[in-house]
């Protein structure tokens, strides 16, 4: 008898190694629960989180968002599916067909790596509903397909690579805009990410007085303008937030600064709730020079254009 039950529990523990080995096979492919809307405890109540805000303080999580000091509050009166990627996160806007915001932490280990962009295609989003953007909505558009989360902050690792060319993280962007003043200024934030360690992102469409126009039959929406705020968190907090409108043409990028509080007004995004209020207050409207100072963007811009011209 003893034996028998012996053998019993031996077959139990191959049946259920077995099954726990395909799931880690299954975890590899380009989607899987970690990495969709469906957030996991871990990220909820990680002891890495960043303590909650007092206004925050005593309010349930009971929508499943992850604390995390680049995730926005949630969107009022806006459709929102949180998505969960390798290297970022989305709020997916499924009227628009495009992104809501984009948001991730970049490190200074995260600016360089191994895995590049070439061969990569831009591919339909499975996890989101139907109808959705297609790589055929571009086609004959006149507009790129513009990374929120970009290629080169996503060199670390090739599934993040990968899914940083799904088309919710993508918006219809203005071709002089995408490989110019837009590209400098992810540079730009590679080389603070360099000079000051992690810096916590948030990118996005800015449509004023709604979508006036849209590309392809599953009607994706054109930005007026792209949106990017990013907060440093060190011993000295500070925010810098930019908006550069979707055309041609160079801009000076000192030029295109704006304070994080107009561009939550102009958005309806809160950015950085998990701040404490006094240092979110402080950082969030800060004036136009003092961000050009604090942030040193004449000295950065001459650094990434001796590196990168």
């Amino acid at each position: 008898m003893v034996y028998l039950t012996c053998v019993l529990l031996t077959m139990t523990a191959c049946k259920n190694s077995k099954k726990e080995a395909g799931k880690d096979k299954a975890s590899t492919s380009l989607f899987d629960k970690k990495s969709v809307e469906t957030i996991s405890s871990r990220d909820r109540s990680s002891s890495e989180a960043p303590a909650v805000s007092k206004k925050q303080q005593g309010q349930a999580h009971t929508d499943g968002r992850p604390r995390k000091m680049e995730i926005p509050a949630p969107m009022k009166g806006m459709k929102e599916q949180l998505l969960r990627r390798e290297g970022y996160y989305v709020s997916y806007n499924s009227d628009r067909k495009v992104p809501n915001w984009v948001a991730w932490c970049l490190t200074a280990d995260h600016t360089k790596g191994d895995h590049y962009r070439d061969g990569k295609l831009f591919m339909e989003d499975e996890e989101v509903g139907w109808p959705r953007a297609t790589d055929g909505d571009y086609v004959r558009s006149s507009y790129d397909r513009g990374h929120l989360c970009p290629s080169g902050d996503n060199k670390w690792s090739e599934k993040a690579q990968t899914q940083s060319f799904l088309l919710t993280n993508i918006c219809p962007q203005n071709h002089d805009l995408n490989v110019g003043d837009w590209n400098d200024l992810e540079i730009q934030c590679r080389y603070w990410a360099k000079r000051m360690g992690n810096l916590y992102i948030v990118t996005g469409p800015v449509f004023y007085n709604g979508v006036k126009k849209t590309i392809g039959k599953h009607g994706v929406a054109v930005p007026d303008a792209f949106f990017k705020v990013v907060l440093d968190d060190g011993r000295k907090a500070k925010a810098i937030g930019f908006v550069y409108p979707n055309r041609g043409g160079h801009q000076d990028m000192d030029q295109c600064v704006r304070s994080v509080d107009e561009i939550e007004r102009i958005t309806g995004i809160d950015f950085f709730p998990m701040l404490d209020d006094n240092v979110e207050d402080v950082v969030e409207a800060a004036s136009n020079k003092r961000m050009i100072d604090d942030w040193q963007i004449e000295k950065a811009v001459k650094y990434y254009s001796s590196q990168y011209n």
